[in-house]
């Protein structure tokens, strides 16, 4: 057991709860910044033997998640001139009541999980749960369109941290193949944020109800 990593995961449960907290959308695009580097560090954590393919996951993450895409919605926001969530569909504390609910669930169902017993870090696999709940919480509570493209990000660094216990399996193109993925669809949904905010002159996703008349 890696208590290094064991207090890294730790941190990224503490960031879920923090991110269905906030109403500050530069905030949240800061914390699940910080949470994507701490995500690029468990490559190197999780294997005996840290590996080229080990290195390569680690820096071609914290460069992705930490730097380019950040860095992307910052400029979409400041196009958009937006500041913070005001009327999300379930509000702040109750989120992260069910945050911490949904956090709680996972740690026991993650107990039945073979895989997870099997593990040297029983931590990875309710994280990965935990942190894929936080994600469809904010995608599905939030109305502003880049709080919503973070509820992406966060699933999307659930289902990453779940795909660290096949780190040695998975070939290194098929993770920068992931990556990269993740950077076009961030990419269009930038773009598409502002054409939103020309359209609408606001970035409520309850505004693209209109377009089915």
């Amino acid at each position: 057991m890696n208590p290094l990593l064991n207090a890294l995961l730790v941190v990224v449960l503490a960031l879920n709860l923090f991110v269905l907290g906030t109403s500050r959308i530069v905030t949240v695009i800061k914390v699940v910044s910080l949470q994507g580097v701490l995500l690029g560090i468990i490559p190197l954590l999780i294997e005996d033997h840290v590996g080229w393919s080990a290195v390569f996951a680690s820096v071609g993450t914290i460069m992705l998640k930490g730097l380019v895409i950040p860095f992307m919605l910052m400029r979409a926001m400041r196009d958009v001139q937006i500041k913070r969530e005001m009327e999300p569909l379930i509000g702040f504390l109750p989120s992260m009541l069910l945050g911490a609910l949904a956090t709680g669930f996972a740690l026991l169902f993650a107990q039945a999980l073979p895989l997870a017993s099997e593990h040297t870090t029983p931590l990875i696999v309710p994280a990965s749960l935990s942190t894929i709940f936080v994600g469809f919480i904010l995608l599905t509570t939030r109305v502003k369109a880049i709080t919503q493209i973070m509820g992406y990000l966060v699933l999307e660094n659930g289902i990453y941290i779940f795909g660290m216990l096949l780190l040695g399996v998975i070939p290194l193109v098929v993770e920068f193949g992931v990556l990269l993925d993740l950077f076009v669809a961030i990419f269009v949904i930038c773009i598409m944020v502002n054409h939103i905010n020309q359209a609408f002159s606001s970035l409520d996703t309850r505004h693209l109800a209109a377009l089915k008349e």
